[in-house]
């Protein structure tokens, strides 16, 4: 337990120290540094002062409780996942005119009239300061955070997962508390700033509202492009640790089935022994077996088995699968089981019916495990799309194999097991499916279009569900997209009003785009031109496709009633 604070902290800290900060250093000056000054009393002495305190104290409580249970309350209640943010917004403006016009804080405060303490952050308080910043400080986030957010958005909270937040929440708002109090000793210091605390809570709350409204139209981000991240060297090393790898386990991940699963080397020449095979657990249904009937490893004990993560709308799954499928067909006869877990990422994901279309159009005839809670991910300890476990025919985890690739190799290792199995089997010639596997960074990544997972909009506008009027920019750099016309903007997905028009910048042989609905996509490459009927539930549709990688640029018009999710790249 220890430890897991000690990293927790760590990670804090750096957090705490990198360039997502500036946005709310000034209103920590201000508002939790500065107006915090303690005047003297008339006998000399200074009365208490515990604003930066309750300020940071404040941020710490709302990260934390965020982070662990936001994400999952939102989703029970149907919320989108801004709502907090914006809600911390929204505090922000209503504090910062209650700094700068006396008579709004009043009212701000009588709720609260009858409890004893009734400052509510808008002057000699702050813990509803710090209770808003905490909302919109949450997603400056480095890995242990993110992965954090993971558990807390599944639901897997132990007192271990608790730690770690907690103690990242403390180590990222340690710097804004030195900051603070540096703020206030400043003020205390200078008989200018104790003559004008008027002119400091004006200025203060002009900065809160000036924060707000940043943070409306996402102007931090810009501000943090602009400055390099001097702390990502420490966070890729806090990150590759082998005591922050187990930590990002997150405790509950770990258990007796599954901890030996580290023995195993990524992508290993050889055959390695990573105790035995964890269990399928959590399915909401199968594909592919009698009846739906459900599949326990135990009752393949004398098989080879390949447990392979995939999702079917996943881009390096459409080109992994074909491996897959060509090791089934080959050695099912000679004693090999292949089971997919279907892992969703998007929530479209979850629906059967997609699932089933998509390993029909895959040609995958083996068992399907629907994983929709991610549970025999979760105890797969599972990080990939694709990922690929092969088990002997004693139930031991002989080899695991992380993203695309080394697909010769692992068919090399699933003969040896074989043969281990039954000495006098014959097998078939190896298979030849070619290996489709990008060189790395070679490729335009993968291009979410949903709210919360886009990171390459070029557009002049903020990218976000209230905005609905697009325009194309003139200048819009490589592997990027933008839009043009009305837009609806939904956090996973986006659709046009009547229509409208996605350009993409990429570097690929071939564009796939993921879409939905009933409708047509009308795609404009050069002087080339082609239509696309659309038609079903959500399924990538080739929207260019060509011999070599390339840079490339295309305009997709999408009409009325389509929806879009993403672009995959090969």
């Amino acid at each position: 337990m220890l430890a897991l604070a000690l990293i927790g902290l760590a990670g804090g800290l750096i957090t705490g120290i990198s360039p997502c900060i500036l946005p709310v250093l000034p209103v920590i000056l201000l508002s939790g540094g500065a107006q915090g000054a303690r005047p003297e009393d008339g006998d000399g002495t200074r009365a208490s002062g515990w604003r930066p305190y309750l300020v940071i104290a404040g941020l710490v409580v709302s990260f934390t409780v965020v982070t662990l249970v936001g994400s999952l309350l939102l989703s029970l209640l149907g919320l989108p996942q801004d709502v907090l943010r914006w809600a911390g917004i929204v505090v922000l403006v209503l504090i910062g005119i209650g700094l700068i016009v006396p008579r709004f804080q009043e009212l701000l405060e009588a709720p609260f009239s009858r409890i004893p303490r009734r400052e509510v952050g808008t002057d000699r308080g702050g813990f509803g300061l710090g209770l808003a910043l905490g909302t919109v400080y949450v997603p400056c986030a480095g890995p242990v955070l993110a992965a954090i957010t993971v558990a807390g958005s599944t639901g897997r909270i132990g007192v271990e997962t608790i730690v770690l937040t907690a103690s990242f929440a403390v180590g990222a708002a340690a710097p804004l508390l030195a900051f603070a109090l540096a703020g206030r000793g400043m003020a205390e210091r200078l008989a200018a700033f104790r003559r004008r605390q008027r002119g400091i809570r004006l200025a203060g709350g002009v900065v809160m509202i000036a924060l707000a409204v940043g943070l409306a139209f996402n102007l931090p981000q810009l501000l943090q492009r602009l400055v390099p991240d001097y702390t990502a060297d420490l966070q890729r090393e806090l990150a590759g640790s082998d005591e922050v790898a187990e930590a990002l386990d997150l405790g509950g991940l770990v258990n007796d089935e599954n901890r030996l699963l580290s023995e195993c080397t990524n992508g290993a020449a050889e055959l390695e022994s990573c105790g035995p095979a964890p269990s399928i657990r959590g399915i909401s249904s199968w594909l592919n077996t009698p009846g739906g009937e459900s599949i326990d490893l135990d009752d393949l004990r004398g098989r080879v088995v390949l447990v392979d993560f995939w999702a079917y709308s996943c881009i390096n799954c459409q080109r992994s699968i074909p491996h897959v499928v060509a090791w089934d067909e080959a050695y099912r006869d000679a004693g090999l089981t292949v089971i997919g877990v279907h892992s969703p990422e998007y929530a479209f994901e979850k629906e059967a019916r997609n699932v089933a279309a998509g390993a029909e159009s895959f040609g995958i005839e083996y068992p399907v495990a629907l994983d929709d809670s991610l549970s025999t991910w979760t105890n797969y300890r599972n990080r990939y799309w694709p990922a690929h476990y092969l088990i002997d025919a004693d139930g031991t985890v002989r080899h695991v194999a992380f993203g695309e690739g080394h697909y010769d190799r692992t068919e090399r290792l699933i003969r040896e097991l074989l043969r281990a199995s039954d000495p006098g089997v014959a097998l078939p010639e190896p298979t030849d499916v070619a290996d489709e596997t990008p060189s790395a960074g070679a490729l335009t990544p993968e291009t979410f279009l949903g709210t919360t997972k886009q990171v390459n909009f070029a557009g002049d506008e903020p990218y976000r569900r209230s905005t609905s009027a697009f325009t194309l920019p003139e200048h819009q750099p490589q592997d990027s997209f933008a839009l043009d016309g009305e837009w609806s903007l939904d956090t996973q997905s986006i659709a046009p009003v009547a229509d409208g028009a996605v350009r993409l910048r990429y570097t690929a042989a071939e564009v796939r785009m993921v879409v939905s609905g009933t409708g047509t996509l009308v795609v404009r490459e050069g002087d080339e031109t082609r239509r696309i009927d659309v038609d079903g539930v959500p399924r990538s549709y080739p929207v260019h496709q060509g011999g070599d990688v390339r840079d490339g640029e295309l305009v997709v018009e999408v009409s009325a009633g389509v929806t879009a999710y993403s672009f995959t790249f090969g």
